[in-house]
Formats: C-alpha cells, sequence, structure tokens
C-alpha cells in the first residue's frame, strides 16, 4: 500500500495580472472611432463626476502648422496622483488619491487642443440628411397600387423582406411565406410572378435565370433570346457559342446577337436603390506634408473633451460612504481620462512609425509600398504586436494620396530579381494595371500575367495570381473576353 503524504512546496513564477484600468486601456485602444465617441456619452451619463468641456476653440482656425509643433509643447495627461498621503489616507491604504489636491491642480490645466485641418471635406448637412428612396419603399408603393387580396398583400410584404442586397429573393423557401401569408403554394407562385413584373423587372427572383427571363418576357424578346437564357446560361458564360448553336440549330451570328441582348440585361435588379445608409470614414488622424516633412496630428474634433467636475469638491467632505461614493467615482473618471489619452498618443506614436516607414509610399505612390509587418512596428516603438494590431484596427488615416485603413500599410514580402523586396499590395495594383490595359477581346492569362510580372523582376507564381486577381474582384480571362 502507497503512503500518502501532505507536503509544502514554494513554487516562483511571473504572469500578468489584467487589473481593470489595464482592461480598460486595452479595450478603449481597440475600439474604433465611432465606439469610442459612443462609449465615452454612455460614462458621461454614468458618472456624475465626468463632465464635457466646451472649451478648445474653432479647430477649423488651428493650422496644420501649429499643430507640427509650433504652437507648444502638447499638455500633459490631466491627471495627478500623489506620492504623500496624508494622515486619515495612510489608515486607508497607502496608495490612496488626494483628490482635493487632484482637484484644485486639474482646475489649473488647460484643455487638450483639438485639430482639424481646415481643407478636409466633411460631409455636407445635406448629404447627412438627404432620404433616398429605397427598394423596399419602392416595391410597396407598387404594391399599393396592385389589386391583391389581404393573404396576397402580406405574402409580398414578406417576399419584400426577405430580398438580399442584389434583390433577389433567395430565403427562406416560398412554401413557408405561403404558409405564413395563408396562401396555397401555386397562388403564392402566381404572385411572385406579378411581383417580379414590379419595377426593377426581375427583382424576387430566385436566381438569375428566373431573373433574366422576367426581363425577356417584359420585353417581349424572341424565342431564341428565351431558349438560350432558359437553358444556355452556362454556355453564356464561358462563350462556349458553338454548343448554344448545335443545341439549338442556328448559325453562330444569331447566338453572337442574342449574347450582347443578354448582355445588356439586368443581373442585380436592386443595384440602382439603397440597400443600406452610406457609411462614412472620419480619419483618427492626419498626416500633412510641410515642405519636406510629414506631421501626424491626431484628429480630436468631435470626440468629447472630459473633465472632472468641480461640484463634487465639497462632497468630499459630506460623511464617510459618500466620500467613498465620489472616490470610486473620481478613480473611475481618472483612469478614464488617462485611458483615453494614452489612446490618441499610441494611435500618433504608430502612425509616426508607419509614416517613417512608408516614406516612399507617401512620396511616389502605391507602387512604392514597402512590405511591412506587425513585428516591424512594434520593434521600433518598443510596443508588443499585440498592441499594434489593436491600434490598426478599423483606425483611420488622412493623407496627401486618400485615406487609408492603418493595416493597409502592413503588407507580406514579394521577392524580386534585381530589386529590394516589394509589398504585396503593390503587385496587386500592378495586376489591376496590366488587366486593365489589355485588350478585351485576348484578354491576358494569369500565366501571361506571370511572366510580364517576371520581366518586371517580380517572381510569383500563377497561383498567387489567381488570388490576387480574386481579391480585387476580377474575372478570369475566359469571363473577361468581349466578342462584341
Amino acid at each position: 500500500m502507497v503512503g500518502m503524504e501532505l507536503r509544502q512546496q514554494l513554487k516562483l513564477s511571473q504572469q500578468l495580472i489584467m487589473t481593470p484600468q489595464l482592461q480598460q486601456a486595452i479595450k478603449l485602444l481597440q475600439l474604433s472611432r465611432m465606439e469610442l465617441v459612443d462609449m465615452v456619452r454612455q460614462e458621461l451619463e454614468e458618472n456624475p463626476v465626468l463632465e464635457e468641456t466646451g472649451e478648445g476653440g474653432d479647430p477649423q482656425e488651428r493650422t496644420a502648422a501649429e499643430a507640427a509643433g509650433d504652437s507648444g509643447p502638447v499638455p500633459e495627461p490631466t491627471v495627478e496622483v500623489t506620492s504623500r498621503p496624508t494622515d486619515r489616507e495612510a489608515v486607508q491604504g497607502a496608495n490612496e488619491v488626494d483628490w482635493e489636491k487632484y482637484l484644485e491642480n486639474y482646475a489649473n490645466q488647460a484643455p487638450t487642443p483639438s485639430f482639424r485641418p481646415s481643407n478636409d471635406e466633411m460631409p455636407s448637412l445635406e448629404a447627412s440628411l438627404k432620404t433616398r428612396t429605397t427598394l423596399a419603399d419602392h416595391m410597396r408603393w407598387q404594391l399599393q397600387m396592385s389589386v391583391v387580396s389581404p393573404e396576397e398583400a402580406r405574402f409580398v410584404e414578406l417576399v419584400i423582406g426577405n430580398l438580399d442586397a442584389d434583390g433577389y429573393f433567395k430565403e427562406p423557401l416560398i412554401e413557408e411565406l405561403a404558409a405564413e401569408a395563408g396562401l396555397e403554394v401555386e397562388d403564392a407562385e402566381e404572385v411572385l410572378k406579378m411581383v417580379q413584373m414590379y419595377d426593377p423587372v426581375g427583382v424576387a427572383a430566385r436566381d438569375l435565370r428566373e431573373c433574366l427571363l422576367a426581363q425577356v418576357e417584359a420585353l417581349e424578346l424572341d424565342a431564341d433570346v428565351r431558349a438560350i437564357v432558359d437553358r444556355h446560361l452556362g454556355n453564356l458564360e464561358k462563350h462556349n457559342y458553338q454548343a448554344i448553336a448545335r443545341d439549338l440549330d442556328i448559325s453562330l451570328d444569331d447566338v453572337f446577337e442574342v449574347a450582347r441582348i443578354v448582355s445588356n440585361l439586368e443581373p442585380r435588379p436592386a443595384r440602382n436603390f439603397v440597400t443600406e445608409d452610406t457609411r462614412y470614414i472620419t480619419p483618427d488622424v492626419y498626416v500633412h506634408k510641410i515642405g519636406e516633412q510629414y506631421y501626424v496630428v491626431a484628429n480630436d474634433d468631435g470626440l468629447p473633451r472630459l473633465k472632472i467636475s468641480g461640484f463634487f469638491r465639497s462632497a468630499m467632505d459630506a460623511d464617510p460612504k459618500a466620500r467613498e461614493y465620489v472616490q470610486n467615482k473620481l478613480r473611475s473618471a481618472q483612469w478614464l481620462i488617462r485611458s483615453i489619452d494614452q489612446r490618441r498618443r499610441t494611435i500618433v506614436k504608430v502612425t509616426e512609425c508607419i509614416v517613417e516607414k512608408q516614406r516612399d509610399f507617401f512620396d511616389k505612390g502605391v507602387d512604392f509600398l514597402k512590405p511591412m509587418i506587425l513585428r516591424d512596428v512594434a520593434e521600433a516603438v518598443s510596443m508588443h504586436e499585440s498592441t499594434i494590431s489593436r491600434v490598426t484596427t478599423n483606425k483611420y488615416v488622412h493623407t496627401p494620396r486618400g485615406i487609408y485603413e492603418l493595416k493597409y500599410f502592413f503588407n507580406s514580402s514579394i521577392k524580386r530579381t534585381f530589386e529590394d523586396d516589394i509589398a504585396s499590395e503593390s503587385v496587386k495594383n500592378k495586376i489591376k494595371e496590366i488587366i486593365g490595359g489589355e485588350d478585351k477581346r485576348r484578354p491576358r492569362s494569369d500565366q501571361k500575367i506571370v511572366e510580364m510580372l517576371k520581366a518586371d523582376g517580380i517572381e510569383i507564381a500563377r497561383r498567387t495570381v489567381a488570388k490576387y486577381r480574386e481579391m480585387l474582384g476580377i474575372l478570369s480571362s475566359a469571363k473577361r473576353r468581349k466578342f462584341f
């Protein structure tokens, strides 16, 4: 029988303790600008110690030169912690904050400046408030003009509510909606055909064939067009015109003519209708070129500027329960202001590093974008790669060359024969330019593109060209070919 004994052991180990303050800082760092504004608004509602300051002047009046440093240093974080506690605080804890002194110092500090360049193109008020007709609204208006029973109207409403972004009715099954509306399936099919003749014709089709057939019927096109759309869409897509001619016993010229007609039909009925609200991108930072130098400026315009309410100073002398409550709220407000300020500084610092490493891009364009990974920036700014990933996700920079997500500047490396490696984004741009300049009757194959890139010193596999082409939303050479 094996004996059991109780033994004590000492073990030394390292582990990261995620304090609530650290968790908050990490959370703020990965928030997008819009999410940050929403979170600050919520904190303003929940924490009575926080209030929004209206100071700072009109950001439109500030210049890029001031932002670059001519107007003086940026104030340090607007919080202080004393290192010498009072007698009363020594009883409560050695690290307690002297809130009376903090509030006094805070009231004397200047607000953090904000900046937005005067030439920044923001959407007009009309663009923000204008309401455009959606596809659903347009179809409901036509439904009101139709003579239908209540059950049929209910069915049409259900169909409208299940249209996808292209105007197709792909799910759920028509049997399900018919049952919910109280219709027989055969009647629902007839109602659906009626809906497909609404404007735009072909809307609510279940597939491309059904969509195009509705348009063929509405335009009263001839039997050859109907037969090809009904039976040979696959051959049309592959440009296999000989097979179509043999099956339908018509000439190649007739097939070419039908292909031309079909190419003018609308495969996406909802193309000209709004399917979702327009999203405007507000940059988190600006990059300005002054002379030969680039300067990175945080965009604080539109972000609430926070301060500690002086009203609660008198509450510090109230009963212990009130004092404890106020101290907890003050501590929470303090960490929020610190975390927002740290987020701002970190984004600026990382962007400055990106500008330094990608100087050729800012000077010459996308063809000169260099390969760069998270580790390159992390080592340069002495941060962890995960921090760089959080900083660059859903953060945008306004540059003289346009607005880019910070993630855009991180690219894998593609080797070149006689020169330095090139960024994958630059290779994508070269592929796009090669395809854009081709003869549409004889489009370049992926292998041909490989050979053209190789002549430029870029070694890349055919499957990589195909992958990049698909990422750019460009069809294969067989599907790009035009016969007329």
